[in-house]
């Protein structure tokens, strides 16, 4: 059974909604960064990390394509123009979606408050808006971005646009606004979502 080291409001919620997408069975231990958990598995003590047995995978993109690797689902197959093109959308995720939400996020509460720069919220919210832009033009027929397959990078899209939703960054209308409507929809989402609800709540 897999174990998912890291606090279900943390990047841990994009392996959560993997698994849940795989129909794999796993436990939750909901902790924070830097905690006694994590640091014993990760040196930098950043969240989330996965556990398989006696070997460990750490970061949320990793994790996540590993485990689709693993199982032979929700990826092409590596060397192959689909698999090029998914992995071109995942590192869009990590470079031009999460970067200015993650920026915005530490200067809101993750830096010391003397390092916090409050006005540094609108270079990130057109950095975003630029992105959306992009992906706006790259974004195919669908309903997927690398066609009829929901793959991982649809999941690392989805949770970053949901992730800007939460901090009220603007979205996309029209084919890019139901692109986001329709991840969000996923059933394994739904499941994610009650399964880190109820591993919170018997922690406390």
């Amino acid at each position: 059974m897999y174990v998912v080291i890291g606090h279900p409001a943390s990047r841990a919620s994009r392996v959560i909604w993997m698994l849940e997408e795989l129909g794999a069975e796993y436990e939750i231990l909901p902790v924070g960064p830097h905690s006694d958990q994590i640091n014993a598995v990760n040196p930098s003590g950043k969240l989330p990390a996965l556990k398989d047995g006696d070997d460990v995978v750490i970061d949320s993109v990793a994790i996540c394509q590993y485990l689709a690797d693993k199982h032979g689902q929700l990826t092409h197959k590596a060397g192959t123009p689909l698999r090029g093109l998914q992995d071109s959308f995942t590192q869009f995720a990590s470079d031009d979606l999460e970067y200015p939400l993650w920026t915005e996020a530490k200067h809101r509460f993750v830096y010391p408050e003397e390092f916090r720069v409050p006005d540094i919220k609108d270079a990130c919210r057109w950095e975003f808006g630029k992105a959306m832009e992009t992906f706006e033009k790259r974004f195919g027929d669908g309903p997927f971005v690398t066609g009829d397959q929901f793959t991982v990078a649809d999941l690392l899209i989805g949770q970053c646009g949901s992730w800007a939703s939460s901090l009220e960054f603007d979205l996309p209308k029209g084919k890019v606004g139901n692109y986001f409507e329709s991840v969000w929809q996923r059933p394994a989402l739904a499941r994610a979502k009650e399964r880190g609800e109820a591993a919170v709540e018997a922690s406390k």
